[in-house]
């Protein structure tokens, strides 16, 4: 692994090697990280990192394009056969910036948009005002009952009714719920409104077709490529073909320049990968370990929102244990737990601390961890949350935990060796 780089710069080499090591010996739970295959990492720094390309195939503004023209062609394709879609592209560097190019295909200055509250399980590109198109478009919020956390569709309907929004979004980052696309579907063609789903979390599954598809109800959908899919760190956009021109515009040069083409061969690899049967049954397990997830916590005595999880993503809310999210996450840190801070909905802490942690199974269970070894961290968390200042405590913990993620090779044997 990286012998090159181990002769002409030991510093970054050893801080990579570090990284590995820390991801061998952790137990990654942040919702938002999965692991990448190592064709997804031979292909990321492929030859392509040389080609500079802009604009589509056919319609280039740099010479020797035809094999870059090949790659884009073949993931487009693929891409639309794995989400059944009427049009792709592929070219936008992450989720965000797939948001950023249906903003810039069908929005302009000022125009309406209805999205979910951050806090209550939205993405800071959906309108926060910590995102600068905050200051670009009027966005308002809709989310969830306060007695089940659960969307309100009845309150968004009413509320897309009185402002009329251009656009509806659907879609977040940690709602574990899923979500009816087809009743908000109903809801945007009734103010006319175009609606586009976010669906960088669960692309995955939606992929692997084991929870419902956006694609057939919304004009557009955005994601990223890790999360669920597992693949680089990047994103695509899909579409209806009567919004193609528009959303290929929206993206260059609407919104990026030129596009990278290494991930892009990453991502054509994922989608091929992602139709697989092993693929697959990855994420047929990650519905089971979320819910077993969920239900063992809860009988530790922790108060899952919502109650349950329909998805990868098990949020957690912590004032039941009389600790934060910020100690929490810290103490689980130590122990070589990875989970994230977050605030749940209707949430009387700051974002800075919480009262809640979002956790996901992606990783674990790309790994081969199943139900007992979901109970055994769940047992694992309740100690740690009994005593997560007790520096014994933790020690007892993370000798417990090495133990459990050692059984499960993070990649197989030599996979790094020169």
């Amino acid at each position: 692994m990286l012998r090159n780089t181990y002769i002409t710069d030991p510093e970054i080499y050893e801080i990579v090697v570090d990284e590995l090591s820390r991801q061998e010996h952790n137990i990654e739970m942040i919702a938002s990280e999965s692991t990448a295959p190592l064709e997804v990492m031979e292909l990321s720094g492929s030859i392509f990192t040389n080609k500079t390309l802009e604009g589509y195939p056919g319609s280039r503004f740099q010479a020797g394009s035809h094999e870059a023209d090949r790659l884009e062609k073949l993931g487009v394709e693929r891409a639309k056969e794995l989400y059944g879609a009427e049009h792709a592209n592929i070219q936008v560097y992450s989720g965000s910036t797939a948001n950023y190019g249906v903003y810039a295909a069908i929005l302009t200055t000022g125009d309406k948009v209805l999205s979910m509250r951050l806090d209550q399980g939205g993405h800071l590109t959906h309108g926060s005002s910590a995102n600068f198109l905050s200051r670009v478009y009027d966005y308002d919020f809709y989310g969830v009952n306060e007695e089940t956390e659960m969307i309100d569709y009845e309150a968004l309907d009413y509320k897309a009714k009185e402002i009329q929004p251009k656009l509806i979004i659907a879609g977040g980052s940690s709602y574990p719920r899923l979500i009816d696309y087809e009743r908000i579907g109903k809801t945007a063609k009734s103010v006319g409104a175009y609606f586009m789903v976010d669906m960088a979390h669960v692309s995955g599954l939606v992929a692997a077709k084991v929870i419902p598809s956006p694609v057939p109800y919304a004009d557009f959908v955005s994601s990223s490529t890790t999360k669920t899919l597992c693949g680089p760190r990047s994103g695509f956009i899909l579409c209806k073909k009567e919004h193609s021109k528009a959303l290929d515009k929206g993206v260059f040069p609407g919104s990026i320049g030129s596009m990278h083409l290494t991930t892009m061969a990453a991502k054509a690899w994922i989608f091929k990968y992602a139709a697989t049967d092993e693929f697959k049954n990855i994420m047929k397990q990650v519905l089971i370990n979320s819910k077993k997830l969920a239900e063992e916590l809860t009988s530790h005595g922790f108060r899952i929102v919502s109650g349950t999880t329909e998805n990868h993503i098990v949020m957690v809310d912590l004032r039941s244990k009389g600790i934060s999210g910020k100690l929490f996450q810290s103490a689980l840190d130590k122990v070589g737990i990875t989970v994230n801070k977050n605030q749940i909905p209707f949430d009387p802490a700051s974002p800075f601390v919480t009262s809640g942690v979002r956790i996901g199974v992606t990783s674990i269970t790309q790994r081969g961890l199943k139900e007992g070894e979901v109970k055994i961290i769940a047992d694992i968390m309740n100690q740690v949350a009994t005593s997560p200042e007790d520096e014994e405590n933790l020690k007892i913990c993370k000798r417990k935990a090495e133990e459990l993620i050692s059984k499960f090779p993070l990649y197989p044997s030599g996979s790094f060796n020169d």
